[in-house]
């Protein structure tokens, strides 16, 4: 018999999932802010501002962490339903 989670519960690894997401949002407003300059033809940004484009990367790698993080217990719950249980009264 296996359990399943309610959909408003909070599950290993979602934390990660979200704050990926808002990691890689910010550095995807972060390109387009520094793409911006090149294509109106103003003087562009300067390095360190296409550093913070480089959050884009780290967002998706968190967010890659959540589900690798989620889909291992998954895995462990599944294993942990699959063992053989003892019965009471009884020494394997």
């Amino acid at each position: 018999m296996t359990v399943t989670p309610h959909a408003d519960e909070a599950r290993p690894g979602d934390g990660l999932v979200r704050a990926g997401g808002i990691v890689f949002i910010a550095g995807a407003v972060a390109t387009l802010a520094t793409m911006a300059p090149l294509f109106l033809g103003t003087d562009p940004f300067p390095s360190y501002a296409w550093a913070v484009c480089m959050l884009m990367g780290l967002g998706f790698a968190i967010s890659a962490a959540g589900v690798l993080r989620s889909a291992a217990a998954q895995r462990n719950a599944a294993r942990a339903s699959q063992e053989p249980r003892a019965l009471p009264g009884r020494t394997p």
